[in-house]
């Protein structure tokens, strides 16, 4: 089968098409023939080897997609050969075949398009843990969202809406300005033209907003942390603009007693049940109507480098997926 392989950390140059033995599972295992893989900048910092983000090498990249199981390893009963299933959170995807735990993976209801579960699958989980788990939004609620026509930001601002929130979208662009005014916010900043602090004081007549949803990074950070009223909430999920650099916790005391936090997926789908309902919430968001899901780009297996630059160069519109 035909995979990427990363044997040593650096630029998208280290992604290489390889060709390896279809994998056999073991106990607890599955193998599923990937339909579509999804590209997220996850992908990226784990390439780069930085940090927290450092592998093993050498390493099969990709930790969502969806796909048809195909075979299955002893001690798993609540799947068969046949089931379309979605992962996240689980390496391995970019490739022809993923040998992943059986407890890693949801079932995607018949309704729902193999290609539209690989798109929801890390994003849609992480916008919904965002908004009902590490912050419940609720009606009337004031969220700041950056980079919000990305795919997680897309996403956030429409979950925000649907729970009552009101939205505040940053952006850098006229063109990703449309898109999330399709989406029905009606408060949008553009990185551009105009001050994101002072906009956001004007647009929440001097008061702040609730919480603020963060997966720019370093760009950001300093206006996100000044938007917020006393006693409210900064959740800083990604770093596409760099990471954070160490800040002196004081500053959330003469900020007005603010809360931060730093939280990741992994850790709000930490066992199958709740895999199950966070995937299942989403895909009912879906089918309801509630939630729609743009597909950007879609590339060969062999264009994972270019996926992943266009990806890092914060140009692309909607979610970028491989096909094996």
């Amino acid at each position: 089968m035909k995979k990427i392989l990363i044997s040593e950390f650096g630029d998208s140059s280290v992604l290489h098409l390889s060709e390896s033995p279809k994998p056999t599972p073991a106990a607890g295992q599955v193998v599923v023939k990937v339909e579509r893989a999804g590209v997220n900048f996850l992908d990226i910092y784990q390439r780069g080897g930085a940090g927290v983000y450092q592998l093993n090498l050498p390493f099969t990249p990709g930790v969502e997609g969806a796909g048809v199981v195909v075979e299955i390893g002893s001690d798993v009963n609540y799947l068969k050969v046949g089931d379309r299933v979605v992962w996240a959170m689980a390496l391995g995807s970019y490739a022809e075949y993923a040998l992943l735990s059986g407890e890693k993976v949801a079932k995607v209801p018949e309704e729902i398009d193999l290609k539209i579960a690989a798109a929801s699958a890390l994003q849609g989980m992480t916008a919904h843990y965002l908004v009902n788990s590490t912050y419940s939004i609720k009606p009337g609620d004031v969220a700041l969202v950056h980079a919000a026509a990305g795919g997680t930001g897309n996403l956030l601002c429409q979950m925000i809406l649907e729970k009552g929130g009101r939205v505040i979208a940053t952006t850098s662009n006229s063109e990703k300005e449309k898109i999330i005014r399709e989406t029905g916010v009606s408060d949008v900043i553009r990185y551009d033209s105009q001050n994101v602090l002072q906009e956001v004081k004007k647009m929440t007549e001097g008061k702040g907003v609730d919480v603020v949803y963060d997966g720019v990074g370093a760009a950001t950070f300093d206006d996100s942390l000044a938007s917020l009223k006393p006693r409210s909430l900064m959740v800083l999920f990604g770093a596409a603009s760099g990471p954070v650099p160490p800040f002196d916790l004081q500053r959330l005391n003469v900020s007005g007693s603010l809360f931060i936090t730093r939280p990741t997926l992994a850790n709000y789908i930490t066992n199958r049940q709740e895999l199950d309902e966070r995937m299942s919430a989403v895909f009912k968001l879906i089918t309801a109507g509630k939630l729609k899901i743009k597909v950007g780009r879609e590339y060969a297996l062999a264009q994972a480098a270019k996926a992943q630059d266009d990806l890092a160069g914060r140009g692309t519109v909607g979610k970028l997926l491989l096909i094996p």
